[in-house]
């Protein structure tokens, strides 16, 4: 995973599974904010969290949230498990 700025840690949301894909799809919309403050160039970002909904539509979302400020990305994914819990995970790469 090299080099990523995780934006885990700010919401309360963070470790929770959404009930419904629309909650899951307005969550991911939420984090524009937080991802665009941090991507540059020079920074890769990434997400965790249990909801796997919540990761696909990031994985839609990062790479048009990137164009708008010219910057080319691919998008990695993974999954751990911690605490017999599994935690799914995104994160941009530089192209």
């Amino acid at each position: 995973m090299g080099d990523v700025n995780w934006l885990n840690g700010s919401h309360k949301e963070e470790n929770r599974i959404f009930d419904s894909e629309f909650e899951a799809k307005e969550w991911a919309e939420a984090l524009y904010p937080d991802f665009v403050a941090y991507l540059s160039d020079k920074n890769n970002v990434g997400y965790a969290t249990p909801d796997e909904k919540v990761i696909k539509y990031l994985t839609a979302l990062f790479p048009q949230w990137a164009s708008y400020i010219n910057l080319q990305i691919g998008v990695c994914t993974g999954k751990t498990e911690t605490n017999d819990q599994i935690i799914y995970k995104i994160w941009t790469v530089k192209l």
